[in-house]
C-alpha cells in the first residue's frame, strides 16, 4: 500500500489526486439524526451521519465553556482556588427558582473555580456555566463572543456561541461534526483537568446530584463528557467519549427523541466502534510520500513527509473501498521552512472522510536564483493561460 501511495504522490505536483483499495463497509444504522464516531488517537472517522449539519446545542455547549476556563487555568491567568461571585444575574437565570439544571449556588455567595468546574461539567449547572462567564469576561455576553472566536482559532467555525449554558437562541448552532473535534481537542490538550467530567456526582449546598450523563454507568469505559436538551422539538444530544483496551472513541449524537433514545443510542453506537474496527498503517513516521512543486525555489519540487505515523481505522474483514486525496495548493512559494505543513491526506471511505492527516516539507528549500524564479514565473504564466483560455472553453 505504501509503495501504491508513493508512486501517485510522486505524480502530485498541481493538485489532488485518488487511489482506491478495497476494505469492508460494516452495516450500521442508529436512529439519530446527527451523528459522528471517531478515534481519538488516528483521526479516523467510524461512522457518520448529516454530521455537519447545524444543529441545537442545548448544554453540549458548557464544553466549550469549560475550554476557555481550562486554558484560563493552564495558561496562569486562574487559579483553582480562586473565587467568583454569585450574582444576581446567575442567581436567577440559572439557579434553581429558573428551574434548569442549577448547581444551587447562593445569591452573592463566592464560590471556588474547582467547585464551579464541578457545578459545570457534573451536574451541568446554568448558574455555575454564567458565574464562570461573567468571572472570566465580565459578562455573559462577552464570554459568549470568547466561546466563538476560541472556536475559529481552533479551527471550528461552525461553533457559534450566544451564551455560555446552552439557552436557546437561533444565533446558537453546533454540528455534531465540530463538536466531537471541540472534545478530542478537550481531552488531548487538559488532560489535567479533564477528569472533573468523569465525576458521578457533586454535592453543593447540602445537596447531592448525580452526573448527567448516562455512558458514565454502562461499564463502557465512559469518562465524559456532556448531554444537552432543550426540548423536544430541538432533541436531544450528547458529546461523550470512551476508552476500551487503550483506544479512545468520542461520540456526538443529536437529534434524538428523548433521554432514553440518547442513551441507547449512543451506547450502540458506542459498543459497535469498539468492536467493528482495526487499525491500518498508510505511512510510518517520517516516510517520504512523494513531493510538491515549487515556485521560486532553488530546487523545482520539495518532499511530502508524514511528520507521524499516519494510520486509519478500517472495517474488520470487509471489502469496501478506500478512496484517497493527497491535496494542496501549488505551486508552493518558496522559501519553505523544514517540517511546514504542505498538503494533507485524506482518506474517504464510500462518502466519510475517515482520516485528514498532514504532510510536511522534508526539507528546507531557500529561494533560487534570478533564472529559476524567471523560468517558474514563465511557466506559471503559461499554466495560468492555459487553465483561463483552454479549459474553461
Amino acid at each position: 500500500m505504501r509503495s501504491f501511495l508513493r508512486l501517485l504522490l510522486l505524480q502530485a505536483l498541481l493538485g489532488p489526486i485518488t487511489f482506491a483499495l478495497c476494505l469492508a463497509q460494516a452495516p450500521f444504522q442508529t436512529t439519530a439524526p446527527y451523528a459522528l464516531l471517531i478515534d481519538a488517537d488516528t483521526g479516523s472517522v467510524l461512522f457518520e451521519k448529516s454530521p455537519d449539519t447545524p444543529v441545537t446545542p442545548a448544554s453540549t455547549a458548557k464544553i466549550m465553556t469549560a475550554e476557555l476556563v481550562f486554558r484560563e487555568l493552564k495558561e496562569g491567568r486562574l487559579k483553582l482556588d480562586d473565587e467568583f461571585t454569585v450574582s444576581e444575574n446567575a442567581w436567577r437565570t440559572g439557579g434553581a427558582m429558573a428551574r434548569g439544571s442549577s448547581m444551587f449556588a447562593a445569591l452573592n455567595s463566592r464560590v471556588r473555580i474547582e467547585d464551579l468546574i464541578r457545578g459545570l461539567v457534573v451536574v451541568s449547572g446554568n448558574d455555575a456555566a454564567i458565574v464562570l462567564a461573567e468571572g472570566i469576561a465580565g459578562t455573559e455576553q462577552a464570554f459568549a463572543d470568547r466561546m466563538t472566536k476560541r472556536a475559529a482559532e481552533l479551527g471550528l467555525s461552525q461553533l457559534n456561541f450566544r451564551n455560555s449554558w446552552g439557552k436557546d437562541d437561533p444565533g446558537q448552532k453546533v454540528t455534531a461534526r465540530q463538536m466531537a473535534l471541540l472534545a478530542a481537542h478537550l481531552i488531548k490538550t487538559y488532560p489535567e483537568y479533564y477528569g472533573y467530567f468523569g465525576e458521578r456526582e457533586f454535592v453543593w449546598s447540602k445537596i447531592k446530584q448525580q452526573n448527567r450523563n448516562p455512558l458514565l454507568g454502562m461499564g463502557l469505559g465512559a469518562d465524559g463528557l456532556k448531554t444537552g436538551n432543550i426540548d423536544e422539538a430541538s432533541g436531544y444530544g450528547l458529546v461523550g467519549s470512551a476508552v476500551q483496551n487503550d483506544q479512545r472513541l468520542i461520540l456526538s449524537v443529536y437529534g434524538l427523541r428523548n433521554a432514553k433514545d440518547r442513551s441507547e443510542e449512543a451506547r450502540k453506537i458506542l459498543q459497535w466502534g469498539f468492536r467493528a474496527f482495526e487499525t491500518k498503517t498508510v505511512m510510518a513516521a517520517g516516510e517520504v510520500a512523494g513531493s510538491a512543486r515549487l515556485y521560486g525555489g532553488e530546487q523545482m519540487s520539495v518532499n511530502l513527509v508524514a511528520p507521524a505515523s499516519v494510520r486509519v481505522l478500517v472495517p474488520r474483514g470487509s471489502t469496501e473501498r478506500l478512496n484517497a486525496k493527497v491535496v494542496y495548493q501549488g505551486p508552493i512559494m518558496a522559501p519553505v521552512r523544514e517540517g511546514a505543513e504542505l498538503a494533507r491526506l485524506r482518506v474517504y471511505r464510500g462518502s466519510v472522510l475517515a482520516l485528514d492527516a498532514p504532510l510536511v516539507a522534508g526539507e528546507a528549500v531557500a529561494v533560487g536564483p534570478i533564472h529559476r524564479r524567471a523560468f517558474d514565473a514563465t511557466l506559471e504564466l503559461g499554466q495560468s493561460l492555459f487553465r483561463t483560455y483552454v479549459l474553461k472553453q
